[in-house]
């Protein structure tokens, strides 16, 4: 009898945990997306430079606004906002610069940006818009979007798995007496 009450126990145990780890991965996923899509207003400036405001959206780690000295290029503002994540797409990043009468821009600007070369390719002398001083106003945009391996649904797998196991057993060891 108590071997009976101890399976079933631990049967009970094994979906309650089942439950829990289903929980946990909705809400994991539900955090990362949180996370990349949450901005903020982050302050690099320097007191004795003139400042900029410029923007960051999309696939990195602190996606936001950001107050940067003058001077500071794409690469900078890059390292500001933590890099792209593993989502980010670095075939297609855009830098979007709005129309600025004081800075000489007549028209709407969008410039597409390819990073993934300068990791891959062996030539990287033959881009010359690589890292592009910022001006007051520019959005960069990392494009990409979630990415799903099967190594984030083995707990769930596993879980399941176990669960199934632990009821065939607890079954078999009831109806065998």
């Amino acid at each position: 009898m108590k071997r009976y009450i101890f399976l079933l126990i631990f049967a009970i145990y094994s979906i309650f945990s089942l439950s829990l780890n289903a929980q946990n991965d909705k809400v994991k996923t539900g955090f990362e997306q949180i996370t990349s899509q949450q901005g903020g207003y982050y302050n690099f400036s320097d007191k004795d430079k003139v400042n900029i405001e410029v923007s960051v959206w999309g696939y990195v780690k602190f996606p936001g606004k950001y107050l940067i000295p003058q001077n500071s290029t794409f690469v900078d503002l890059v390292s500001y906002s933590g890099g792209p994540s593993v989502e980010a797409n670095l075939e297609d990043i855009r830098l979007f610069r709005p129309k600025n009468d004081t800075l000489n821009l007549t028209q709407d600007e969008l410039i597409k940006l390819n990073y993934n070369d300068l990791f891959w390719d062996k030539d990287i002398k033959k881009y010359s818009k690589r890292n592009i001083k910022l001006v007051p106003g520019d959005v960069i945009i990392f494009t990409g979007g979630p990415r799903y391996y099967f190594r984030d649904n083995l707990t769930l797998i596993l879980s399941v798995a176990t669960t199934l196991v632990s009821i065939a057993v607890l079954m078999v060891t009831i109806f065998r007496k």
